[in-house]
């Protein structure tokens, strides 16, 4: 009976680590990981109750034997027997307990896998929301040929006497070049005022674009740059978690190399011989306390992914909030059908971008909704509907 429950127990603890390493699709929603969790949990605690029930008719038959027997010799065979089944009962909750354990490991380690790359996929799409050199290049007049072209041909055909240079500071200040060029273009008495209207006709959206929407872009970049900020806290945090979680299994390797390296088999080598060693102390009841302390090792980091989680759904949340805002800035210019064939094409791509992002925050990066019922069953392996 002994060994026939280890080979199960064996069969189950490798079934478990070639199931969990065996999915590779860096795409998989973290919800469906959860879902296999829970079916998971299900499926072992079905069949140790099966187990159970058999080794409970057969104990309930032997305390019938025993009532009913007057032969010592019997009875004390019936008693060696009762306590054998009592000790493998003991034990099959013992193995229960260590397979949720297990299931709750393999789990973490996939979502850690999963978390990871949305993480870093997340790193390089702030990075390529927009650059400094772009929003300076759409909010600042400076940048504009057209613009350029009028300060140029009102330098050139200025009143000397009236006129006034900028310094290489103010003449790059958006708000002091624009009103200098404005005043110079009207105080310009060598210009009739039909040059003057057309000049003003030919910067006017750009100034009223760049003027409008400079203080909106630059939030747009500072605030993006904060969220890629507080994302690589959110990679350093996972790195070290990955830490915690894999240092029961003498796994030495950083997140990031093996990743890198597609190291994932070796992570699967030494979790299936730290289990083997777990299994092989669960069946020694000499040796019950190693086996609960080494439960517990693989089952604290688990409680650590939970927090983790809770971290990484409020940093989402807050990168959603930011870009719903980033669009409703974007989309308050209210001279944008007058000016469309002045205004950027970059500032028309940030648009889109923005709106993909907030698709992207809504579904590739959402939070994982792990509340109520499902945190019991990953907490705890269980299920209060049971």
């Amino acid at each position: 009976m002994f060994l026939k429950t280890k080979c199960i127990i064996i069969l189950l603890t490798c079934l478990l680590i070639t199931n969990s390493f065996s999915n590779n699709n860096p795409h998989q929603n973290i919800d469906q990981i959860l879902k296999e969790l829970f079916n998971d949990i299900i499926a072992v605690r079905k069949h140790y109750s099966q187990f159970n029930l058999e080794l409970e008719i057969q104990l309930n038959d032997l305390r019938n034997k025993l009532i009913s027997s007057e032969d010592i010799e019997i009875k004390v065979n019936l008693l060696i027997l009762k306590d054998q089944l009592q000790e493998q009962i003991k034990q099959n909750n013992f193995y229960l307990r260590s397979d949720i354990n297990k299931i709750r490991y393999l789990k973490g380690l996939q979502i850690i896998k999963i978390l990871y790359e949305k993480t870093l996929s997340l790193d390089h799409h702030f990075s390529s929301v927009i650059t400094f050199n772009e929003i300076n290049k759409i909010s600042n007049p400076n940048h504009y040929p057209e613009f350029t072209k009028v300060k140029e041909l009102m330098s050139h055909k200025g009143d000397k006497k009236m006129g006034f240079d900028l310094t290489t500071i103010l003449g790059s200040n958006i708000y002091t070049s624009a009103a200098h060029s404005l005043i110079s273009l009207f105080a310009n008495t060598n210009t009739s005022k039909a040059e003057k209207e057309s000049s003003l006709k030919e910067i006017e959206c750009i100034l009223d674009f760049t003027l409008r929407m400079h203080n909106d872009l630059n939030t747009i970049y500072f605030e993006t740059a904060f969220l890629q900020r507080s994302n690589d806290n959110i990679i350093l945090e996972l790195e070290r978690l990955f830490v915690d979680f894999t240092k029961p299994i003498k796994y030495k390797t950083s997140l990031k190399d093996c990743r890198n390296n597609d190291d994932w088999d070796q992570v699967k080598n030494d979790l299936h011989i730290y289990l083997k060693k777990m299994n092989n102390a669960i069946a020694n009841p000499e040796m019950q306390s190693k086996a609960h302390k080494m439960q517990v090792n693989i089952g604290f980091p688990v409680d650590r992914l939970l927090q983790f989680i809770t971290q990484y759904n409020a940093f989402i949340d807050q990168g959603a909030k930011f870009y719903e805002k980033f669009a409703i800035m974007l989309n308050s210019y209210e001279n944008e059908q007058q000016c469309e064939s002045k205004i950027p094409l970059e500032y028309k791509n940030l648009k889109e971008n923005i709106s993909q992002s907030i698709d992207k925050f809504n579904n590739a990066y959402k939070p994982i909704e792990i509340n109520g019922s499902k945190m019991k069953e990953v907490l705890y392996g269980i299920n209060e509907y049971e």
